[in-house]
């Protein structure tokens, strides 16, 4: 099952890393975060993948182009004959990506739609290029296949960013909560699809995954949700790197599922 990863948006909130790279390529631990969730996924078992590209694609491609030289110790030699051997491998070898230029000003829908001419199953994958979780991949696919529909989206109880008061009429605080989780659910991304859905999603430039594919997608019933309480962070602001970085340097990132 091949995972898209959409990677086109231009991260506008978070303009203090994105002014000349895109936010999947911001870092959190010395790598892109791209790179964090090509990683999860591969622990379960899915290593092949399409990058829906956009804005800045070529940082994108440049950055899979040298990944060997970057990644490995390598003996080059020069002159008209020239050779390069890499002394080590590292541990990203069996990873296939696939790096498809879906417009600067598309929307996600419109990406899906594009990139979909690399699928070569019935089934795929969409996630988001900035966010985190430690939803296990394989009770998620495994649920999909459960219920028979065309669609499943991971949702996640909201984490408020603000301290929570009760009050008195008195104005007297009855209780407080940092940031406690909100009663409802969102859309974490980490989606599933029969390509069946794909009948959903126009290849117009406007078409927002999020509003009429998944819309029309209700209405006919055939959207479904699974339930994660576990880790989920996306990385929208310069408040959010930081958090995601500091949780990688104290060693508490729970993403981090490989060796």
């Amino acid at each position: 099952m091949k995972i898209m990863i959409l990677c086109g948006g231009s991260g506008t909130r978070l303009r203090e890393e994105t002014e000349y790279r895109p936010k999947p390529m911001v870092d959190v631990g010395g790598r892109p975060i791209l790179w964090h969730i090509m990683k999860y996924f591969a622990h379960f078992g899915y290593s092949d993948f399409i990058l829906c590209l956009g804005y800045r694609a070529n940082v994108i491609k440049e950055y899979f182009l040298n990944y060997e030289a970057m990644n490995n110790d390598f003996t080059l030699k020069l002159g008209l004959t020239r050779e390069i051997q890499y002394q080590n491998l590292h541990s990203e070898q069996d990873f296939k990506v696939t790096l498809s230029d879906t417009g600067v000003d598309t929307m996600t829908g419109a990406r899906v739609k594009r990139a979909s001419a690399y699928l070569d199953s019935d089934y795929f994958m969409v996630t988001y290029g900035d966010g985190l979780s430690n939803v296990n991949i394989k009770d998620l696919v495994e649920f999909h296949h459960s219920h028979g529909k065309l669609a499943t989206l991971t949702s996640v109880r909201p984490i408020s960013r603000f301290g929570v008061l009760e009050l008195s009429d008195l104005g007297q605080v009855r209780s407080f909560a940092e940031k406690p989780a909100s009663p409802g659910w969102i859309n974490s991304g980490y989606m599933v699809f029969h390509k069946d859905a794909l009948k959903y999603f126009d290849i117009a430039p406007e078409c927002v995954m999020e509003r009429e594919p998944m819309e029309r997608l209700v209405r006919d019933g055939q959207l479904m949700a699974y339930r994660h309480d576990g880790f989920f962070f996306a990385m929208d602001t310069y408040r959010e790197y930081v958090e995601l970085n500091t949780l990688w340097n104290k060693g508490q990132a729970p993403w981090k599922v490989w060796e």
